[in-house]
């Protein structure tokens, strides 16, 4: 009997002959009598369901699929269901071994984002788990996406609740390792907005620009969703003649007239001036906010 086996199936992505195309590999039997293999290929149709793409019977300890934009598809969860049997006697067979799912396509690593109105920057990898094929000698071999922000749930428009530190990104062909055959790096930011407006949520969409590969035309990569944590933020008054109240709660008067520096920031280029002017005649020296300006 054959039912013992520890084949491990495993999807490793290659390129074969300037192709993309993924490798099933599997551990022979030792010190077995010769063995067949039955090798099925199938991707996910949908949540639960697979759906076989390709199939064959081989002496070899592996078998090649490619991506050929019609069976498989970039966007495509792929899985290699390996059997074993002797030559000649099919009825002895090892009992069906699946490999890991390999999702074959661009990965957002992390897949989402919680970030906070802090300033702070929040690197987003973007890789992709196949090799980067170049279609012709001219070529750079580069994949370019276009990337962009989007916020959900916005009934009136308004600045954006991210910001990206780019908006393309290069994936540049390098040996594929772990689960990365190209990547790139770009920084996510919260918008700080000074509005008390709860959690929101923005989604970055990356899309493939003008690809010369056909594997690439049609391909849209999943979107990473970033949630927006609100901070509570603080105020500062100057009014009527002016009475001042700073950011902690102090109070009290400035009556004097000239351009005065209102506030400043100490981590940041920001800062608020005020010019107040004589707004009292000649019965009290009186000043009032005449013009602000921020930087």
């Amino acid at each position: 009997k054959l039912t013992s086996l520890a084949l491990q199936p495993v999807i490793t992505p290659e390129l074969v002959q300037g192709r993309v195309h993924l490798k099933c590999s599997y551990s022979p039997p030792s010190p077995e009598p010769p063995v067949q293999y039955r090798v099925l290929w199938s991707r996910l149709s949908s949540p639960g369901k697979r759906e076989q793409v390709h199939h064959e019977t081989t002496l070899q300890s592996f078998s090649y699929v490619e991506m050929d934009g019609a069976n498989l598809r970039l966007g495509d969860t792929v899985f290699c269901t390996v059997t074993a049997f002797r030559r000649g006697t099919p009825e002895q067979q090892s009992l069906p071994e699946d490999s890991r799912s390999f999702y074959a396509g661009i990965k957002f690593l992390p897949e989402s984002l919680e970030i906070a109105e802090d300033g702070k920057e929040h690197v987003l990898t973007v890789l992709s788990t196949v090799p980067i094929a170049c279609p012709g000698q001219d070529d750079s071999c580069k994949i370019t996406l276009q990337l962009s922000t989007e916020d959900l749930g916005r009934q009136v428009p308004g600045p954006p609740d991210i910001a990206l530190s780019a908006c393309q990104v290069d994936l540049l062909p390098e040996p594929c390792s772990g689960s990365s055959c190209a990547a790139a790096t770009v920084t996510v930011t919260a918008a700080t907005d000074f509005a008390q407006d709860g959690n929101r949520g923005s989604r970055i969409s990356a899309e493939p620009v003008a690809p010369r590969d056909l594997l690439w035309r049609a391909y849209t990569p999943r979107d990473v969703k970033v949630t927006v944590r609100d901070l509570p933020t603080g105020n500062c008054y100057s009014f009527s003649d002016p009475h001042i109240i700073t950011f902690d709660g102090w109070r009290y008067d400035n009556y004097k007239i000239g351009t005065f520096l209102l506030c400043r920031s100490e981590s940041r280029a920001f800062e608020v001036h005020v010019r107040q002017w004589d707004c009292g005649g000649h019965r009290s020296a009186t000043a009032c906010n005449c013009g602000v300006a921020a930087r």
